[in-house]
């Protein structure tokens, strides 16, 4: 076994340059009488890497280091030891050959294997034969491997098949995490994990379920997550929808039916006329229509995976007259509104008519009274009667004044010239 050397390659130290500057330190500094220690350089090593052992407050005038395995001194479990007045080393049965110790007791493992996790004893003789001892542990972990997710089904059907995930490989003392959606997951009503998290099970699978799903494996060292994977969901079909929503057609035009549902894989569509088979295709499309084509149009859609059926149907009308389509319906305020407008149109054509009525009747009025103050002619026939024989025409004349505050006397039959505003009439007798 070869004395360590401090190296330096490409600026960076090896374990042999950091064991130097610990002898310079331990051989030039000043005694001490703290107990003697161990700093692990890495208390968590990686598999196949190399760890350090580094002995600290070695006590004065030390005469030999020894290493064992295990938390005891044991002849059969020696690694190896160092003499410090002959600089000598020498190796035990428990030496694999990639142990290497130094002048200062310190001890270098070259890559680690998972079995050299455990314990490790220092024992640090004096020149007086007193002794020291002390333990350390350390552990080594693999570098885990990017993991895979396996499935029992990646076709499930929704609302009939489980679904359950394992994270592959299963390492020990590893720790395993699933994610959805890139989202950390727990135990629910719908998802179930083991006890070491390794297994995923989806006890009711829906159409929102397809991921993606992924795991992820952890230790002290290392971590590594798996490729995203999806699930294919069958569903449905759903209920399905007919479009456009006319059910009453003119004769010699063109009937255009499309039907919709939700589905997957893909439905497979049919169109049945009164329950016999049209087209089976997605879109009914029937030229020139006649009285005929009336009748009731069935939409039958099928998933082949899920064996599940969904029916929508449509009655249509094929005449010469076709009913004009009834407008949408007008609000609460709009029909007060037209209520309104209504009546009071109705009020101002009442008011209106009874204005003109007023004005007619009023004006019949006057013309009678104007009538009924005319002195009758007859007073004014002297000595004539409407029964003589020798009857002659006759012509009287009457005045009208229209002075209402003087009283009404006769006039002569010839009118006064003085007589302001007067209107003659003139009666004659056959």
């Amino acid at each position: 076994m070869e004395p360590p050397s401090a190296l330096s390659q490409r600026g960076r130290f090896t374990w042999q340059g950091c064991l130097l500057a610990v002898s310079l330190v331990t051989f030039w500094g000043p005694p001490t009488t703290a107990k003697l220690a161990l700093e692990l350089m890495l208390p968590n090593a990686t598999e196949g890497k190399d760890v350090l052992f580094l002995a600290q407050n070695l006590p004065e005038n030390p005469l030999r280091y020894a290493w064992y395995k295990g938390e005891r001194v044991n002849s059969t479990r020696q690694i190896a030891s160092y003499r410090i007045d002959t600089q000598s080393n020498a190796t035990g049965p428990a030496y694999s050959g990639r142990e290497t110790i130094y002048p200062n007791g310190s001890l270098l493992f070259q890559k680690v294997t998972l079995n050299d996790t455990g314990n490790y004893t220092l024992r640090a003789t004096k020149s007086d034969l007193e002794t020291e001892e002390v333990t350390r542990q350390f552990r080594v972990y693999p570098e885990l491997p990017k993991p895979n997710i396996s499935s029992n089904n990646s076709n499930p059907v929704e609302h009939k098949d489980p679904v359950v995930f394992t994270c592959e490989p299963e390492i020990q003392d590893t720790t395993y995490l699933w994610l959805i959606n890139s989202q950390s997951i727990q135990n629910s009503l719908k998802l179930e994990l083991s006890k070491d998290n390794r297994t995923l099970t989806l006890l009711r699978v829906t159409r929102n379920d397809t991921g993606p799903y992924e795991c992820e494996s952890r230790n002290p060292v290392s971590a590594s997550r798996s490729d995203p994977l999806y699930l294919n969901v069958s569903y449905g079909p759903d209920s399905p929808t007919i479009s456009p929503p006319d059910t009453h057609y003119h004769s010699g035009a063109n009937l255009h039916l499309s039907c919709h549902a939700a589905s997957n894989p893909p439905a497979q569509y049919s169109w049945l006329l009164n329950g016999s088979l049209k087209q089976p295709t997605q879109e009914l499309f029937i030229t020139s229509i006649t009285e005929n084509d009336s009748g009731t149009y069935t939409c039958l859609v099928h998933n082949s995976v899920t064996g599940l059926n969904s029916t929508a149907v449509r009655n249509i009308t094929v005449s010469d007259f076709v009913p004009t389509q009834p407008t949408p319906g007008l609000s609460d305020g709009a029909i007060a509104g037209i209520v309104i407008g209504v009546l009071a149109g109705i009020a101002l054509i009442a008011a209106l008519v009874y204005f003109l009525y007023i004005r007619k009747t009023g004006g019949a009025s006057d013309q009678r009274d104007l009538t009924e103050h005319k002195p009758s002619a007859s007073n004014h026939s002297q000595g004539h009667s409407d029964n003589s024989p020798d009857k002659i025409n006759e012509i009287a004349y009457s005045s009208l004044n229209f002075n209402a505050q003087e009283s009404k006397k006769p006039t002569s039959a010839l009118p006064s010239s003085t007589t302001p505003e007067t209107l003659y009439s003139e009666v004659k007798k056959k």
